[in-house]
């Protein structure tokens, strides 16, 4: 959701919070009975399918409305409803914000959702998840569930990974079915998005992911394919971006031919907040709901142009009818969206959240087996680092779920080791605030106030102690008038070697930073941002000359910049506690405020924390390091130094409890990278065609909310990588990432063997594929068997091999499964773009069966003919 209406619910949110909590805990009991003596109880009924009735009923309900009302139904209200008639008995539909917790309204249980459901590789735990979230919204009167989120993860630092699945389209489609299938057996819409190719977050509203149609068919469009003709999902929404120089909520190709036309979708198609840019073209190429309001899609914009005729009256209606149709298919308005049978507050949902965070975990390095540790032979452990408290539940943004109990990593490992362990715990680096505080500048702060926005004209003159006016998460209204600050100072080293210098400012604001007049740090006008930091060496007693150029978009104030010495960032109490422990738990990586909606992350960890392992790892050799983020990230200075390296993503709610199971054995950890694991940011198979082309910026006119003109600078990305995303590069140019797709260690060993695969088949036919999977180690555990097809005689050029089929199973020692898999035609196909259809080359394949895309021991041939 664009930042200023997730602002706005989260100001209701936070306004209303006591009134909240007071209804949900003290007046929902009471109101439960009075539902249930009154007959109100609502079960989960899912929808029931399309027929004449429900037809009939829907063309009754549309003649009954006038052509005004028509178009008020095409835009929502009050953030989160549809438009309510009350002459005609229509009510208004609630929505929330999801993925990984009904989030909206108030406290909810948060799951280990979107990249952390995809490092699981169940589909029957999808299907739980779904079922869970789809009881959560009937408990808050949620119709409208608005997630999940399906976009491919292109890149590591694409802000949004982290709530959408993997690089994968096969693995995505086999998940997004049954959570979208147990999201509306509960008798609430699942929302499939952001349709389509929103793989990155910067200038999310003018960037255009420029793509050539195989490209798309074959790797970004099946998740939301496999979401409507096998999910049957009910509602998608459109992204914020441009597709080939065209906004997705007016795209005729994603919408109407594809969406509607070629998969047969009937359901409602919303935009994303404030993703409107052109009320008559959304109208006419698909859209369906503009929200959260008709900025666009309304009455001054579409009457007229009905009446000019380049809009229809029918168009008008079919985008009614549609709304009317899921209306009646989820009997809304034959029984209350509340149910009494489930609960606000859910301990079975706890259950559920444990298990999601206990299956995605994975464990990518395990030196000597330190792990699983025993709890016997510990007598002190250090946990260390900013995510070990409080808990890191999940990245920001419009997924964000506050959890009423989350367990941070610190408490579940205290919890579990019990009161004659000592445990011992520091953040181990000091609070961004502290730094900005706690700088000594040489001879003050000189702060000019410039009264334009590129420090020109006479400015108001002040001085100042520190930088030190950020306030994280604080948001205004716009500024009304233009302005810059400059600060002028100086810093002296103390010390001899690096220090860091350290700056941030709120959403869309811009700063420079400069040393000695050259520049360090630069952050532009964006929708988001996260801390920029740089390192610099000094001389003992050396002097550097520091300029900061701030440019506020909004009235307040809302910068810092600090430096520090780089040997200073690990707190004392640190390292002395990993010096007394007999193991080390490092808990680092990112959260809410360095990976979320509206900016993409670094790839990088954030500022402070290679240190904090480096030292950690020097004072105890015990060291393990948890990561928690939505895909890889930069290991190279530490990862030789540490035994254990453990991926955590964003493990919900419960996050805490299970690490602590998986470090003492108590679970065996059985997650498998949904992502390849790069080395370095420049490794990555798109990262020479991630940002926008250069000099390719085009202008864009289209029609305001009031029909006057806009013109947007739009800027292309080109998809230059076209097939090759994660492991699909890797194994085509016959390289490795640090860790591959599908990888993920485990407390016991399996091994493959007998791989029957048919000599030949009929083209278009489908081939089974069986094989054994045996737990060879000594204690119980997961595998998830992994099928790639290769095409090595493909008159067109294909990646190396590509995953289409995979199954967990869970074998007790020496224990044996037989698993047969089915591969359709689809799994031997590419797009034919000449022939405009889907296309198998006859001939030789190679069917491949392992542990992970760069490990598959067994292979066989396979002739199509």
């Amino acid at each position: 959701m664009r930042y200023p209406f997730r602002v706005m619910k989260n100001f209701r949110n936070r306004s209303v919070n006591a009134i909240s909590v007071f209804v949900q805990v003290c007046l929902l009991p009471v109101l439960l009975a009075l539902a249930a003596a009154a007959g109100l109880q609502a079960a989960a009924q899912a929808p029931v399918p399309d027929s004449p009735a429900i037809e009939a009923k829907a063309h009754a309900l549309l003649s009954k409305l006038t052509l005004e009302q028509k178009i008020t139904m095409l835009g929502g209200i009050d953030s989160m409803y549809t438009n309510a008639i009350p002459s005609v008995g229509l009510p208004r539909f609630k929505m929330s914000d999801a993925s990984v917790g009904v989030r909206t309204w108030g406290p909810t249980t948060a799951y280990a959702g979107g990249v952390a459901l995809a490092a699981t590789w169940d589909p029957a735990f999808s299907r739980k998840l779904g079922e869970s979230l789809g009881k959560d919204a009937r408990a808050r009167s949620v119709n409208f569930l608005l997630g999940p989120g399906v976009n491919i993860a292109r890149a590591p630092v694409g802000g949004r990974n982290f709530e959408y699945l993997s690089e994968d389209p096969y693995l995505n489609s086999v998940l997004v079915v049954p959570y979208i299938q147990g999201v509306q057996s509960q008798g609430v819409i699942a929302t499939v998005k952001h349709y389509a190719l929103n793989n990155e977050e910067f200038n999310r509203h003018n960037a255009s992911s420029d793509v050539d149609e195989r490209t798309m068919r074959e790797i970004y469009l099946p998740s939301f394919e496999a979401a409507v003709t096998r999910g049957h999902v009910d509602a998608v929404m459109n992204s914020y971006n441009l597709i080939n120089g065209v906004h997705a909520t007016q795209n005729e190709f994603l919408n109407l031919k594809l969406l509607k036309g070629e998969w047969g979708f009937k359901g409602v198609l919303m935009s994303d907040w404030a993703a409107t840019y052109d009320g008559v073209a959304a109208v006419n190429n698909g859209l369906d709901l503009e929200m959260p309001s008709p900025r666009f899609m309304n009455a001054e914009t579409l009457l007229p142009a009905i009446k000019d005729g380049s809009v229809k009256e029918s168009t008008i209606n079919d985008h009614v009818l549609r709304l009317f149709r899921v209306m009646y298919r989820y009997h809304f308005l034959d029984r209350p969206q509340f149910d009494s049978d489930d609960s606000t507050y859910s301990v079975a949902d706890r259950a559920v959240a444990l298990q999601g965070a206990l299956e995605s975990i994975t464990l990518l390095k395990n030196e000597g087996h330190l792990l699983p540790l025993d709890p016997a032979k510990i007598k002190t452990i250090a946990v260390v680092g900013p995510n070990a408290w409080p808990a890191v539940t999940g990245g920001g943004g419009s997924s964000e779920a506050h959890a009423f109990e989350p367990v941070s990593m610190l408490t579940g490992i205290a919890n579990f080791l019990g009161p004659n362990v000592h445990v011992l715990y520091s953040r181990g680096l000091p609070d961004m605030a502290d730094v900005f505080q706690h700088t000594q500048w040489q001879g003050g702060i000189k702060m000019e106030t410039f009264p334009s926005g590129d420090f020109t004209g006479t400015p108001e003159t002040s001085s100042a102690r520190a930088i030190s006016n950020l306030r994280p998460g604080m948001r205004g209204p716009a500024a009304t008038r233009a302005r810059s600050i400059r600060y002028t100072t100086s810093f002296k080293a103390d010390e001899a070697g690096k220090y860091l210098v350290l700056a941030a400012s709120s959403r869309q604001d811009a700063f420079k930073v400069l040393i000695d007049g050259k520049q360090i740090l630069e952050q532009e006008h964006a929708e988001g941002q996260v801390p920029q930091y740089a390192t610099i060496d000094l001389n003992v007693g050396q002097t550097v000359n520091v300029v900061a150029d701030y440019l506020p978009r909004t009235p307040a104030n809302n910068f810092g910049l600090g430096i520090i010495y780089g040997p200073d960032l690990v707190s004392a109490d640190a390292k002395k506690f990993a010096a007394l422990a007999n193991v080390v738990v490092v808990a680092a990586g990112f959260d809410p405020i360095t990976e979320g909606e509206g900016h993409d992350r670094t790839f990088t960890l954030p500022w402070g924390q290679d240190q904090l392992i480096q030292a950690m790892a020097a004072a105890n050799p015990h060291t393990i390091v948890t990561l928690t983020g939505g895909g890889g990230m930069e290991t190279q200075s530490w990862l030789d130094k540490v035994p254990v390296l453990l991926h955590t993503w964003y493990p919900g709610q419960e996050g805490g409890t299970a690490i602590a199971e998986i470090l003492f054995g108590k679970h065996d950890p059985e997650g498998k990278l949904p992502v390849s694991f790069d080395r370095s940011w420049p490794d990555s198979a798109s990262y020479a065609w991630y940002y926008p082309v250069k000099g390719g910026d085009t202008t864009l006119r289209e029609k305001g909310g009031n029909g006057e003109p806009v013109t947007y600078t739009i800027q292309h990305i080109k998809y230059g990588d076209k097939l090759m995303v994660g492991y699909r590069y890797w194994t085509t140019v016959g390289k490795q990432p640090l860790f591959p797709f599908g990888f993920g260690l485990t407390y016991t060993t399996f091994s493959f063997s007998n791989l029957q695969v048919p000599a030949s088949a009929p083209t278009g036919s489908s081939v089974p594929v069986s094989f054994d999977v045996t737990n060879t180690g000594k204690v119980a555990g997961a595998e998830v068997a992994q099928l790639y097809v290769s095409d090595p005689s493909a008159k067109v050029n294909r990646p190396e091999r590509e995953l289409k089929g995979f199954e967990k199973v869970r074998l007790a020692p020496g224990a044996t499964q037989h698993v047969t898999l089915s591969l359709d035609a689809r799994a031997f196909s590419f797009w034919d773009e000449s022939a405009h259809k889907w296309t198998i080359d006859p001939g030789k394949f190679v069917i491949r069966v392992g542990d992970s895309s760069e490990n598959t021991p067994l292979t066989a041939d396979l002739t199509l003919k």
